[in-house]
Order: C-alpha cells, then structure tokens, then sequence
C-alpha cells in the first residue's frame, strides 16, 4: 500500500498547538466566554461539598479545564498525547502537589479496572475516532459510583457553525492556519452520533444544553453529560 507523506498543513498546525491553543480559544472575549461556559456546565452538578478520591482528565490539553473543577479530590490526574500540551499545563499549575501528568491515548488508558472516581471528558469525544471503543475504555476505569462527565460541542448544529464563522474561524486564518481543513480532521464525530452513543451506553444520565435549556443540537453550542457507573456497563 503506498504511504503518503503528512500534509504540511496540518504538520504546522500541530507543531503550534501548544503555544496557541489558550490564545485562540480563551482570550477573545466572545469565544473566550463561550468555551468557559462549556466548563462550568460539565462541573453545575459538583460543588465544594462533593469529594472524588481520583480524578482523571483525558486529552486534557493546556489544563484548561481544571480551574473549574468546583469539588473536593485527592488526586487529580491530567492526561494527553501531546507532551507538548501537558508541558504547558504544568506551568500553569506548579505548587500543586495534588495534580499529575501523564502522557496517554485517551482511547487506551494506562489505569487499572474500576480505579478512578471520575473521568473528564472536556471537547475531546468529538476528536476519537471510533468513539463507542473510547467509551467502553473510559467506562472500564471508572469505579461502581464513580462518575463519567462528557462535555462536547453541537457541532454541526446551526448555532455552532454561525458561531464558528464569527469568531474562531476568522482568528486561526489571521494566524495562518487552514482553519477549514482543520476542523475536518480535528471534529470528525458529530454531536448528534455521539449523544445517541451516550445515551445508549449510560442511560439515566444528568444532561445538559447551553446557552439554551433546551434539547437542541441546532439551538445550543455545547452538551454535557454526566452519569454515576454502576456495576452494569458496556463491554
């Protein structure tokens, strides 16, 4: 089979990931306050009175998602490919001696059976491909009571490609990235596919929708998920 050469485009996009990640999705203030919301939506349920022993994020990139974590843990475990990623993380966070970083495939993890009290999952379904393998895997380390929390965006919904064309869209084509290109190797499962493998994989779930209360991928930006594992899950 002939084997090709990796596209320059997206060699150059992922050689500058790291360094431009927090910059293109956190600083602009319309962008910025929607990718904020997605955070504090996956953590409504879990206030300073709730503890998890271990925690663990995937594909938790910059660290980004941690400063929302509301509740109370013992171990807090970020994890990801990219090494580049996590080296940006730890700077964010050097005192915290209640923090660790891993370097793991967030479709293969590096955990024990039923050893983890929760796993984050914070925009990075949409990235996996075969989504319903990386489920079972995350579902396999979660402990009976531990809890599995997904946040993803409503792409290809109305609203999220409006909001894709006003704001980050402009910003990575400013920057010289092929932004189109991009998002079609990056975003490579639609919401609408992955709520339905949610739901069917962990049924009774807390679920939830911004900026509108309403169950709608066209009408919303992102979706949360978040379900207590019990002793039945998919396999």
């Amino acid at each position: 089979m002939t084997r090709f050469e990796e596209d320059a485009a997206w060699v150059d996009y992922r050689r500058r990931f790291a360094t431009v990640y927090d910059q293109s999705n956190y600083t602009q203030s319309l962008q910025g306050r929607a990718m904020r919301a997605s955070h504090q939506l996956v953590e409504r349920p879990f206030g300073p009175e709730r503890h998890f022993g271990t925690v663990v994020e995937i594909g938790a990139g910059t660290g980004e998602h941690l400063p929302f974590v509301r509740h109370r843990f013992d171990r807090y475990v970020l994890t990801d490919h990219d090494a580049a990623t996590l080296a940006v993380a730890r700077r964010k966070f050097p005192q915290r001696a209640d923090v660790a970083y891993e370097r793991q495939s967030g479709a293969e993890l590096a955990f024990e059976d039923r050893s983890v009290d929760r796993l984050i999952a914070s925009h990075v379904l949409e990235h996996i491909y075969q989504p319903h393998l990386a489920l079972k895997e995350w579902a396999r380390v979660v402990r009976d009571g531990g809890v599995l929390s997904v946040v993803i965006p409503t792409d290809p919904g109305l609203a999220w490609r409006l909001g894709r064309h006003l704001g980050p869209r402009k910003n990575a084509l400013a920057q010289g990235i092929a932004y189109d290109y991009v998002m079609a190797r990056e975003h490579v499962n639609s919401c609408v596919n992955l709520v339905a493998l949610l739901r069917h994989y962990f049924p009774g779930a807390t679920q939830a929708w911004w900026p509108i209360p309403i169950p709608s991928v066209d009408l919303n930006l992102f979706f949360a998920y978040n379900v207590v594992l019990g002793s039945s899950r998919p396999c």
